[in-house]
């Protein structure tokens, strides 16, 4: 596949730079993009093929660029009205000639609230707040661009995301991690380079599936991986605080109000990826090492 692939990533954060650094050499080109013109100097400093989008207009460059690009991951989140990606580069992207497979990277906010019970791909979404809603409408706006180019519209839903530089040991290490409590609750997570590894595999797999819920084997109390993270570090767990007392932001309380356990069957059984942190255990531990020159 080398030599005849070009991989696209809109928005160079956290997840893209993971996908890129663990999977680039699985393309025959890499293509980047950043929304200040200060950080396309930085990464093309670091070697990088990058161009400017805000995600407003299409520079004359970028849309020169875009005409061998195969496959498009993109992690720029949605405006209020519409997908600011496609707004901007829907007809440079529909010209590409091998357009193969689009790659958006979502939420699995847009199951909304479960009471704690499992989704899988197959569940019906039912967002709650107008995060979720902008999330499921990029989504359908993903899908339909896909079928009016020809290409394969590739959904991956995401947990949270934690890895080196984000994570609970960080936040205990600063005095910021905070051991909440809320009787049955559950979240579900999933570590950067499980993330990245997914989402390879289903960008040149795309015949496998169209939608992907990437997340780890065990969703978990948060509370209960505070006290993991603590006491990898030898140190005493923050005091519970009751959900109710935390004072959290209206947007943190919004992500609180969704319970479910997500599913990652597909993943693992039709796209066959392993998982190198199954849970959160496997995942602080490797991170806990690592920080400590393990």
């Amino acid at each position: 596949m080398r030599g005849m692939t070009t991989l696209l990533l809109l928005g160079y954060g956290y997840a893209a730079e993971r996908i890129a650094e663990r999977h680039a050499d699985r393309f025959g080109k890499l293509i980047v993009t950043a929304r200040s013109a200060d950080n396309v100097d930085a990464l093309r400093a670091r070697g990088l093929d990058a161009y400017l989008f805000d995600g407003t207009g299409v520079s004359a460059e970028l849309s020169l660029a875009l005409r061998p690009v195969t496959h498009v991951v993109s992690s720029i989140p949605p405006a209020e009205a519409s997908d600011p990606v496609l707004a901007a580069l829907a007809p440079e992207l529909a010209r590409s000639p091998n357009l193969a497979a689009v790659g958006y990277l979502s939420t699995t906010g847009v199951y909304g609230d479960r009471l704690g019970a499992w989704v899988d791909e197959d569940t019906e979404p039912q967002p709650n707040g107008p995060r979720g809603h902008r999330r499921l409408q990029a989504e359908n706006q993903w899908r339909a661009f896909a079928e009016g180019s020809g290409a394969t519209a590739i959904i991956l839903r995401l947990p949270g995301i934690y890895g080196p530089g984000r994570n609970t040991l960080m936040q205990l290490r600063a005095g910021t991690a905070k051991r909440i409590v809320k009787p049955g609750q559950v979240f579900s997570r999933i570590h950067v380079d499980d993330l990245a590894d997914a989402v390879a595999a289903a960008l040149l797999n795309p015949s496998a599936g169209r939608i992907w819920n990437v997340a780890d084997d065990e969703p978990a109390p948060p509370q209960d991986v505070v006290t993991y993270a603590a006491r990898l570090m030898g140190l005493e767990p923050p005091p519970a605080v009751l959900f109710e007392e935390a004072q959290l932001s209206d947007m943190a309380q919004s992500f609180w109000a969704d319970n479910k356990r997500v599913a990652n069957r597909g993943i693992r059984d039709r796209l066959g990826v392993t998982l190198t942190y199954p849970t959160y255990r496997e995942g602080l531990h490797a991170l806990w090492t690592q920080s400590n020159g393990g």
